[in-house]
């Protein structure tokens, strides 16, 4: 058990990483004489206090780890805020007045010609305005765009976003569904108290646009509690008693557990239709147009994917007569190599080019 243990704590993961780490560090080198930007997001954001004693972090909000009674969806408001390093630099916005990737100003316009919803990507991870999809449709459009998107979004915590915050002046509202991981978000989405209230009543809200200032408190506990327990895992003597007491061997355990319990009582197909039902009413009532844009995950272009999400979200589109924008069919495999869309053509989230083109093709497929 021990020896399994060892191959779980010491397997060929770091080594990989450390290899991509090198090649990334000249490749950047060579390309913009500049150094990469080798310290860890700790490192960095207590080198950034030092300059800025306000910065922050982009908030993770895990609706597992979360008290019934209270489920942020969005970050700090008005701060700057580190976002993370994939491209050799680290990313920083500021934060509009809920916390969102956005100009604070977009909140006052007459009209939104559109709104983004989604995850990680739709946030602008890991590049700076204008190379975000929101900025650049701001560039493109020469209208007004208001981000939605936050860091660790399912379709469920979308839905729950646009139900607390979409304001009712928006033309388009643009849902980024993420092949990577969005229906697996879902799955623990679905399990949650407060979640399930967004399902079950319609006039249910958290009322979180007044609430900003206990998210921002939340927020800040929550880094506090994050930088302690990332110290007090660096230690060597902490590393040793994870090792004595099989913490990654029962890890591995309980996610395969709870990964089974999990897929034993949600099919897929019901659940993701009737969310996009509901998603489609709320728009319709907002007299917004929905557009669902599909994007493409990293592995679909190095290995062999199983393609029956791709092909189901295809199929419930049409069912529901939704405007589906297909990123994979109709941008990169239009591309002789779609892996320059991705930073050093390595996994991650797409670079700045994958962004500009995504957003180039959803402003000409929307505006037409």
């Amino acid at each position: 058990i021990y020896f399994f243990e060892g191959y779980l704590t010491f397997n060929s993961y770091e080594k990989i990483n450390k290899d991509e780490l090198l090649f990334k560090i000249q490749t950047f080198k060579n390309k913009t004489n500049k150094d990469y930007d080798t310290r860890s997001k700790l490192k960095f954001y207590k080198d950034q206090k030092k300059i800025d004693d306000e910065i922050k972090m982009v908030f993770l909000t895990s609706p597992m780890k979360i008290a019934n009674n209270f489920l942020p969806l969005s970050g700090v408001s008005n701060s700057r805020t580190i976002n993370c390093n994939e491209n050799g630099y680290y990313s920083i916005y500021n934060s509009d007045r809920y916390g969102f990737n956005n100009p604070d100003h977009e909140w006052d316009q007459k009209v939104t010609e559109y709104l983004l919803i989604g995850d990680s990507f739709t946030l602008g991870n890991c590049v700076n305005r204008p190379n975000d999809l929101a900025s650049n449709l701001r560039v493109i459009s020469k209208k007004s765009v208001l981000n939605l998107g936050y860091r660790g979004n399912g379709p469920l915590a979308e839905y729950a976003t646009l139900r607390e915050y979409m304001p009712s002046n928006v033309k388009k509202v643009l849902w980024f569904y993420f092949e990577g991981n969005d229906i697996q978000n879902l799955k623990g989405e679905i399990r949650h108290e407060i979640f399930q209230n967004y399902l079950k009543d319609m006039s249910f809200s958290q009322n979180l646009r007044n609430r900003q200032n206990e998210i921002n408190d939340f927020a800040n506990l929550s880094f506090e509690k994050a930088f302690e327990e990332k110290e007090y895992n660096n230690l060597l003597q902490t590393k040793i008693i994870k090792f004595m007491k099989f913490f990654k061997l029962r890890l591995e355990i309980n996610r395969m557990i709870n990964k089974k319990k999990i897929d034993q009582t949600f099919n897929k197909k019901i659940e993701i239709k009737e969310l996009l039902k509901k998603v489609k009413k709320l728009v319709s009532e907002n007299n917004s147009e929905l557009y669902i844009i599909y994007l493409p995950e990293y592995s679909r272009y190095t290995s062999n994917i199983d393609n029956s999400n791709y092909f189901l979200i295809k199929k419930i589109a049409a069912e529901l007569n939704l405007n589906l924008i297909d990123v994979h069919e109709e941008l990169f495999t239009k591309t002789n190599d779609p892996l320059i869309f991705f930073p050093f053509r390595l996994r991650g989230h797409y670079n700045e080019l994958g962004y500009k083109k995504i957003s180039e093709l959803v402003f000409k497929k929307t505006e037409n």
